[in-house]
């Protein structure tokens, strides 16, 4: 691909930002709490327009409900374009309440199940209210010990919620079903990896589609071959970018292995699947918990420009020589060539032919936004987990 054509690519690249990442937030043990950090949804839209604006590429922000409860969505879409970003995925939230602690939609009792799939209806409606397209589902449904529950009955309790608000979503909707290997569940997940989400959105048909967050792995899972297979199949819907070491650290993507980012990104170039028109979503979800957080996800959002623009130059026509020739090394060269290439300069030049400052962190910091936050917000409820 010529320099030019990587550039082009490169402009249409889209990352959907959390507004949660702009939150407090914290671990299981301490929610921390930052100066500056948004007190209203209004205010993470905010926030997450600021990172557009030094980025030029993270034009949309992902909702989580109730945390980003509003009585009139449909003007905050219209506050959202005003900042010259728009709302993008719903994400349901049935995880939180004390009815969920045995389950939500899997859930023994009909009760819970009710209350849980009427949340994911209502969040279809404020979906309807906003424009978004996609809304994203996350079931920390499981159990703890053997004999807990009817592990059968609780998938056949999973498909029929799942059926009921598939049924519900409009014609330009869509749903994303993620996974998550464990916690906080321990001995099963409801959903636990890709295959069970692939089998439940191939049965409900083709509005139903894989959302992968690259934190929900087993240690050492070959996430581009998870990659690489739902493009096969066309039920590729999504990323949760984030990076992890342990587990579902929700560090910054590419923080501990940026090598593997860029061999996920390698897989979407592959498949031609990077332009928005092919409609996977590339999102953050991240929690910046020690970090100042504007800063941290602006550089959330350039380390996967870094590792996209790596994958654009990959010599295609040189690893396929090598690739059909069994030319094992020269194969693994044609990656690591373009892997090891600094990309920097070339996001810097496109970015000024964009009219943007060559280092967004530096300009960010330049501006003055921190300051102003931190005096304009000292004064009341700071929104983070579970606001």
């Amino acid at each position: 691909m010529t320099t030019e054509a990587v550039r082009a690519a490169l402009s249409r690249q889209e990352i959907e930002l959390p507004s949660w990442a702009f939150g407090n937030s914290g671990t299981r043990f301490k929610v921390f709490t930052q100066p500056g950090v948004p007190r209203s949804p209004e205010e993470k839209i905010a926030d997450a327009a600021v990172v557009h604006k030094y980025t030029g590429v993270a034009p949309s922000v992902a909702l989580h409900i109730p945390w980003d409860k509003v009585d009139d969505y449909s003007a905050l879409a219209a506050y959202a374009k005003e900042q010259g970003v728009r709302l993008g995925a719903i994400n349901s939230n049935v995880f939180q309440d004390d009815d969920y602690k045995l389950g939500s939609v899997t859930h023994p009792d009909p009760a819970v199940r009710r209350k849980a799939t009427d949340h994911l209806l209502e969040c279809v409606d404020i979906m309807d209210q906003t424009g978004s397209r996609d809304l994203k589902l996350w079931f920390s449904d499981g159990t703890n010990y053997p004999g807990q529950d009817d592990i059968q009955d609780r998938q056949e309790r999973l498909a029929t919620a799942l059926k009921e608000v598939y049924e519900r979503l409009g014609d330009n909707q869509r749903m994303l079903l993620e996974y998550k290997l464990f916690e906080p569940a321990f001995y099963t997940t409801d959903v636990p990896d890709w295959g069970t989400s692939y089998a439940h959105c191939l049965e409900l048909g083709p509005k139903a589609t894989v959302c992968i967050d690259t934190g929900h792995h087993a240690p050492g899972t070959n996430i581009e071959f998870i990659v690489a297979f739902l493009l096969r199949t066309k039920k590729l819907g999504a990323f949760d970018f984030n990076s992890r070491f342990y587990a579902d650290d929700d560090l910054m993507v590419g923080a501990a292995d940026p090598f593997q980012l860029f061999r996920i990104m390698n897989e979407i170039v592959r498949g031609d699947a990077l332009d928005p028109d092919r409609g996977i979503a590339f999102m953050l979800d991240q929690c910046h918990n020690i970090e100042e957080k504007i800063p941290a996800i602006i550089r959330s959002v350039m380390n996967v420009q870094e590792a996209t623009a790596k994958a654009l130059l990959v010599d295609r026509d040189a690893l396929r020589t090598a690739q059909q020739s069994g030319d094992v090394l020269g194969a693994n060269a044609a990656l690591m060539d373009a892997y090891n290439t600094d990309v920097r300069p070339l996001l810097a030049e496109l970015r000024e032919s964009q009219g943007l400052d060559p280092d967004p962190v530096a300009a960010y910091k330049r501006s003055g936004y921190f300051e102003k936050i931190t005096k304009d917000r000292a004064d009341g409820q700071q929104a983070g987990w579970g606001a």
